[in-house]
């Protein structure tokens, strides 16, 4: 099936006493972007842990274009997902340049093709021209952009996205939401992302959940998804 489903989930926290996830289902289509809203400790993050591998499920299955990755008695580790990551720390590599940062999970592949896509993935961000410019000489929105083009870098069926943004000036957030948008559309690429940010949501995003208690409370298309 061409979606991500998540089949009534539950996770705990060793040694807590309620589950931080009771009963978390969701489907969403394949090349759209989801978000999920939410009071702080409702869920949200573990469940983006949860869907890249770094949390076992007591309960439930999570399953991505028809394969299984979680359930209690099967569990796919984190590197063979196809899962990539985006979290709301900037987390670029100090000592390499740009252009590095993009490439560094695609050193296995043969250099003329690992340089390629590191081209085009510059292009895609539109820093083409900056991918000799070592992390500290770069603004936080193009640090963000250049950690966007890492993590689209191996091509993941899935992008996880936790508050990538909160760490920046409201003005550079607002206007780093819309690129992110047209870039993940024009890649084509499934996402799902976590941010408290409603208005956020609703620009970045096909369909908005929304938590509470561990559980999902609402899911709906965007206003915008909703008149296309």
């Amino acid at each position: 099936m061409s979606t991500l489903a998540l089949e009534d989930l539950q996770v705990r926290y060793p040694g807590a006493a309620t589950p931080v996830l009771r009963g978390l289902s969701l489907v969403q289509p394949l090349g759209t972007i989801a978000c999920l809203l939410g009071p702080s400790g409702c869920g949200k993050s573990t469940a983006l842990r949860a869907i890249a591998g770094f949390e076992p499920l007591e309960a439930g299955r999570i399953v991505l274009a028809g394969q299984v990755l979680s359930s209690p008695g099967r569990h796919v580790e984190p590197e063979r997902r196809g899962v990539g990551l985006l979290f709301q720390e900037i987390a670029l590599f100090p000592h390499l340049d740009a252009a590095a940062n993009v490439g560094f999970g695609l050193r296995r592949r043969p250099r003329a093709e690992r340089d390629q896509r590191v081209r085009e993935l510059l292009a895609m961000v539109r820093l083409e021209s900056l991918g000799a410019r070592m992390p500290h000489e770069l603004s936080g929105g193009q640090q963000q952009r250049i950690a966007l083009a890492r993590a689209l870098a191996p091509s993941p069926r899935l992008l996880l996205l936790d508050e990538p943004f909160s760490s920046l000036d409201a003005t550079t957030r607002d206007r780093l939401a819309g690129e992110v948008r047209d870039i993940l559309r024009a890649a084509g690429q499934t996402a799902l992302m976590v941010t408290h940010d409603p208005d956020e949501a609703e620009t970045i995003g096909d369909w908005i959940g929304v938590m509470d208690g561990g559980r999902l409370v609402e899911w709906r298309p965007t206003r915008a998804a909703a008149v296309q």
